[in-house]
């Protein structure tokens, strides 16, 4: 929901399930091993960025360091960290949309996964940096953490690209 409007999203194809399930699995085991205050959350799972008006999205996945935005239901305010998934249909909305909203709600760092270029632009707002895009043979830094690396290869053997 952008601006108080519902928008209708297709179900994720299988090579989508795969890259966020790969993903969220390095997250996932990054954080566990720090034992910090970080959680990855995947879609579904609302985020309300705004309440006037009212903006609540779904991202693919996201990590969320402030245990005061989580309520039990859903994370209020902006998760720290968010991967989108391009799917068919879709681009603009992540390319462009939801760049704005992310950006503008506080979101730290946000990555767009395009399996059709086989290509990751990596947003990094805090320093407000212009987005660098990366091939899926790359190593990608998440920026917001000092020494989390994803190497993309293994994700791209897995989709047999």
């Amino acid at each position: 929901m952008f601006d108080g409007h519902i928008y209708d999203m297709a179900s994720p194809s299988q090579e989508h399930q795969t890259i966020s399930m790969e993903l969220s699995t390095i997250l996932n085991t990054y954080l566990k091993s720090k034992q910090g205050p970080c959680h990855v959350f995947h879609a579904p799972f609302d985020v309300k960025l705004t309440d006037d008006p009212l903006t609540i999205v779904q991202p693919d996945l996201m990590i969320v360091c402030s245990r005061d935005k989580l309520d039990g239901k859903r994370c209020n305010g902006a998760p720290d960290f968010i991967i989108e998934i391009i799917s068919p249909g879709n681009a603009a909305d992540d390319y462009i949309r939801k760049l704005y909203y992310y950006k503008n709600a506080g979101v730290r760092e946000y990555w767009i996964v395009d399996p059709r270029r086989k290509t990751v632009t990596v947003n990094y707002f805090e320093q407000d940096l212009p987005s660098l895009q990366y091939s899926f043979d790359s190593t990608i830094k998440v920026h917001i953490f000092d020494d989390l690396l994803i190497d993309f290869s293994g994700i791209a053997d897995l989709l047999h690209i």
